[in-house]
């Protein structure tokens, strides 16, 4: 089972933009992967996290895995609680949803920010150098 931390950051909103992933497996953190997005808004650069998180998770040829994010928002949306308006934020729910779905099992659970902090780093990290890795 494979676990992500994701987390998405803007200066502004919208702003410059980054995201950042840790991904466990079996409780021992593997990789961290962090982009610079552009000028977005927090939310869109939330969705972009979990996508870029799941991409990774399908990569490794995950069956099931577990998300952790600190937006209220996004996790209420994958879980059914709120409904999407924004169209454009529809667009990458959709897809993140599809993804989610691929998997044999899939979690989606909110954490405290301060459970979240590497994410958060790793998202400003690549705020702060503007870099694709």
């Amino acid at each position: 089972m494979i676990s992500l931390y994701v987390d998405g950051a803007s200066r502004g909103n919208p702003g410059p933009a980054g995201i950042g992933v840790v991904v466990y497996n079996d409780k021992k953190r593997i990789k961290e992967l962090y982009k610079f997005i552009g000028e977005t808004t927090n939310n869109i650069a939330e969705y972009n996290a979990l996508l870029y998180g799941l991409e990774e998770a399908l990569i490794m040829k995950a069956d099931r895995v577990n998300v952790h994010l600190d937006s209220e928002l996004v996790v209420r949306q994958l879980n059914g609680e709120y409904r999407v308006k924004d169209p454009e934020i529809k667009i990458l729910f959709d897809r993140a949803f599809h993804i989610l779905k691929s998997f044999k099992g899939f979690e989606v659970k909110h954490v405290d920010r301060s459970e979240n902090k590497e994410a958060d780093k790793l998202a400003n990290k690549a705020i702060n150098l503007r870099s694709l890795v």
